[in-house]
């Protein structure tokens, strides 16, 4: 793995993906269509349908045949510009592929093909890559997703981790498969922290007051604050944002916080203008792949916050067959193994892991460094003991639902 391999990923980083994610959220509800129904991806709940009519697979890919062709919708830098994975599957298939990034934002891509999968048109793709979120919960709730043949899917059923087969906003992966995931938890300099956290209540202990730096954005600071007191996100209530809010009040009033951030904590992390913060694992990982920082990552005890980008095929497509064929190549251990060595995210094929190893063994010099401290990390290859701690954002079912949510979490980001 060159410099010039790492670069693009660091210009993308896992701030920028999750800054847009964030923003997708904030903007729940306003200006998309069904606001009332918006709703963040979470474990145990989610909005729409949660499974299809039994006849609901054979009755779209009944008579539908491959055309040798798939076009593509994906987000920036999410795959090697020279495409070396689809290169694989058109040689091994024949079928070609159009690859466009031009999913920048989710209202923004959402805005423009809702209209068409409305007037059951073509939207000019017929594979997508959408996180579990607003977007992904109206595709679900309207019938925009075509429901997947498991049957034409055996790489996804033999080497998918079995976490994402329980994923609530889509049970039993009726409509989608991860591309990808990252996990929200405690970044912290050893440097300055000499007892490594494990404890959500560490971000309320006094020998850091000043030095605690916190996200800005509510979904990821409810659930953080919810777990603190005991909460679970998927099923909280009113009561348990009120109680989670007065929790991130103590630690506020406490003077603890110095900043509660959007995209900018690393340099401070790194720098010692805070010690311990909420991060994300990819940020981490980036930050000490590139510039040489020791920089640590912990999931509390009490669980962290994990978010999923998935492949989904349009109702309308033109070529379903041959995109189903695709996604399912995506779960070939080393078509995995390759797209992790580009994107460092943490990939849903754990059998990936060996892949990257073997390439390792087989590389030199700061190659295979690189894709030994890929191989290894646990912020790309999570155990699956971590996995099982993991959650999702809490699920609203109507806008004031939500906006009474915001009322009680937005007075401490932005005080």
């Amino acid at each position: 793995m060159s410099e010039n391999h790492i670069d693009p990923v660091l210009l993308r980083g896992m701030t920028q993906r999750r800054l847009g994610r964030r923003d997708i959220f904030k903007a729940a509800g306003l200006g998309v269509a069904a606001a009332g129904l918006a709703a963040c991806s979470v474990k145990g709940q989610a909005t729409g349908k949660k499974t299809v009519a039994p006849d609901a697979v054979a009755k779209f890919w009944t008579g539908k045949t491959g055309t040798g062709h798939v076009n593509f919708a994906n987000w920036p830098l999410y795959m090697d510009p020279k495409h070396p994975e689809l290169k694989k599957f058109t040689a091994q298939t024949g079928v070609t592929v159009t690859y466009s990034e031009v999913i920048n934002d989710l209202p923004t891509f959402f805005a423009k093909i809702q209209p068409q999968l409305a007037a059951h048109q073509s939207i000019g793709y017929d594979l997508m890559v959408i996180t579990n979120g607003v977007e992904f919960a109206e595709l679900v709730e309207f019938g925009y997703y075509a429901p997947l043949d498991h049957s034409k899917m055996p790489n996804f059923t033999k080497n998918v981790a079995p976490k994402y087969t329980q994923e609530a906003y889509d049970p039993g992966n009726v409509y989608s498969v991860p591309w990808a995931s990252g996990i929200t938890g405690i970044g912290y300099n050893p440097k300055y922290v000499k007892t490594p956290p494990t404890s959500l209540q560490d971000l309320q202990n006094l020998i850091y007051k000043g030095k605690v730096g916190m996200f800005s954005d509510v979904e990821e600071i409810g659930v953080f604050a919810m777990l603190a007191v005991g909460a679970n996100p998927e099923t909280s209530t009113p009561s348990d944002w009120q109680k989670a809010a007065d929790w991130l009040k103590k630690q506020q009033d406490a003077g603890l916080v110095r900043k509660y951030y959007d995209q900018d904590y690393i340099s401070a992390l790194s720098n010692g203008d805070i010690w311990l913060n909420m991060a994300w694992s990819g940020d981490i990982f980036q930050s000490n792949a590139s510039n040489g920082t020791n920089l640590q990552f912990a999931i509390p005890s009490e669980g962290g916050t994990l978010w999923t980008d998935n492949m989904t095929i349009p109702i309308t497509a033109d070529n379903p067959v041959d995109s189903l064929k695709l996604i399912d190549f995506f779960y070939d251990p080393a078509i995995a193994g390759s797209l992790a060595e580009y994107i460092n995210y943490i990939t849903p094929v754990p059998a990936a892991q060996a892949v990257i190893a073997a390439d390792a063994k087989a590389a030199t010099g700061d190659d295979a460094k690189a894709l030994n401290q890929l191989a290894t990390s646990p912020l790309v290859f999570p155990a699956a003991s971590s996995l099982a701690k993991l959650h999702y954002y809490r699920a609203f079912k109507t806008s004031a639902e939500r906006d009474q949510y915001n009322s009680i979490f937005d007075p401490i980001v932005t005080s």
